[in-house]
């Protein structure tokens, strides 16, 4: 029986059921960054017993995961059979205090834990910048090292190589472009095709490191306005989902 890791966002986790039990054995990683999950803890961060409002439980475990940095002995010790990666959730800015690096999510944002004295001085990194380019792939290199250190290594590492959708389908079936700019979250204006040439390259500096990893990708991406997360240009139309899961299975996920 397999037992999956995802290291990424909702668009790998979405193969599975969300609203049922899911599979007995998956591990889901996300909010969090390269960089992040290298970094050392926010010194100082103490999170709440119980998810502040608005979030729900299993978007504050996945912060308090990045902020604590959790999710790498969590890993280990899970001992996956395959291990899925995608970079959607790459699109967030990143901060760095005191030596550590954080996710800028809008579950850090809508937490209230940026008030607390241990963010007091951080400092933002955008995504589409030099600097947040150059810790990615310093995460990367660590990322190699640590499943070669690892029983990870004995796992089968598998790229979700996705992108943006450039376009969403209308009640009239019609498809239609998005602007130049849309939204990472409310508030938040993202440069589609610069997020899409920058998981370009990410992903093809995965595949530098991980030569002998597989890949899956879906030829068609189209956003779907009545996904069950909102409209969003990394929120798929059902057909979508089906070509990667088809492709997931066909390697022994």
């Amino acid at each position: 029986m397999s037992r999956v890791a995802v290291i990424g966002s909702c668009i790998t986790r979405d193969l599975w059921p969300v609203d049922g039990p899911g599979p007995d054995h998956l591990l889901y990683v996300s909010r969090t960054s390269l960089p992040s999950l290298f970094a050392p803890p926010v010194a100082g961060f103490r999170p709440q017993p119980e998810p502040p409002a608005p979030l729900k439980r299993h978007q504050h475990r996945a912060l308090v995961a990045d902020l604590s940095k959790q999710a790498l002995a969590v890993l280990a010790a899970y001992r996956p059979t395959h291990i899925i990666v995608d970079f959607i959730d790459e699109r967030f800015d990143l901060l760095t205090v005191a030596g550590a690096v954080a996710t800028r999510s809008w579950e850090l944002e809508a937490s209230g834990y940026l008030s607390q004295p241990a963010f007091q001085g951080a400092r933002l990194i955008p995504r589409l910048t030099e600097a947040c380019e150059r810790l990615w792939r310093d995460g990367l290199e660590e990322f190699a090292a640590f499943v070669r250190a690892t029983p990870l290594r004995d796992a089968r590492l598998i790229l979700h190589a996705a992108r943006w959708a450039e376009a969403w389908i209308g009640g009239d079936g019609r498809l239609r472009p998005f602007g130049a700019e849309v939204e990472i979250y409310a508030g938040v204006p993202a440069d589609l095709a610069g997020h899409n040439a920058l998981l370009a390259r990410y992903q093809d500096a995965f595949r530098g490191v991980f030569a002998d990893a597989d890949c899956v990708a879906a030829r068609d991406r189209v956003a779907d306005p009545s996904h069950r997360w909102g409209p969003s240009p990394f929120h798929y139309t059902p057909d979508y989902y089906t070509g990667v899961w088809r492709q997931l299975r066909a390697l022994g996920v």
